[in-house]
């Protein structure tokens, strides 16, 4: 009984400024988070939801504070509670020709435009959109917001999919372990091997810059 009532206030305090929006007049307000900026390789992914505010999902948080099962296991009681939900991913070759801020941007504004209904405002983690409609950047907003939180788990969730795919085509990497992300076996792979298509060139830690050693 107290975990439950525990988890019903967090989940109350979560979902404060989404419905602040609400609140406001705004009937379908999206929240929007991305996974894979900070990777080494593959594309970034980012999602947008609209929730059902009757229908909430236990157990939402920050991706990061999730160990793989229990991102999967939201992710999928996320999809379907939500009203609308889409994730887009933009791939290594497209982040090399407009760096990965810009590659995020376009993810999130392609995931926007997927969402029927059409949301009236987002909710967006850090990155702020181009013109279109009201949005709020929030710092930390998959820690303070319920939407950008089912967002934050469904982008991660989608983007470990992709790579956890592409590592039977590059088995050296360790792309299903390690994400992407710059571990010890993926550097040291890096070094042995060099960079695979799915790398991302203008990375230091990819391709180091002269005099620099990897």
């Amino acid at each position: 009984m107290g975990q439950l009532l525990a988890e019903t206030c967090r989940l109350s305090l979560l979902t404060a400024v989404d419905q602040l929006f609400v609140d406001s007049g705004f009937e379908a307000c999206a929240g929007v988070d991305e996974a894979g900026r900070g990777a080494l390789a593959g594309p970034v992914v980012a999602a947008a939801v609209i929730i059902d505010p009757d229908r909430p999902v236990p157990g939402v948080d920050d991706s990061k504070a999730l160990d793989c099962d229990a991102r999967a296991d939201l992710a999928a009681q996320i999809k379907k509670a939500a009203r609308s939900w889409a994730a887009v991913p933009v791939g290594a070759k497209h982040i090399e020709r407009v760096n990965v801020l810009e590659a995020t941007r376009l993810a999130m504004h392609e995931a926007l435009s997927l969402l029927s209904p059409r949301p009236d405002c987002a909710l967006v983690d850090a990155v702020r959109l181009r013109p279109g409609y009201p949005s709020l950047g929030l710092v930390r907003g998959d820690v303070l917001s319920y939407s950008v939180a089912s967002a934050s788990i469904v982008a991660k969730h989608e983007r470990d999919l992709l790579m956890t795919r592409l590592d039977p085509l590059y088995p050296q990497y360790g792309f299903a372990r390690n994400k992407g992300y710059g571990a010890a076996e993926h550097l040291e792979a890096l070094r042995r091997f060099g960079p695979c298509p799915e790398h991302r060139l203008t990375f230091r830690s990819v391709v180091p810059r002269e005099g620099e050693v990897n």
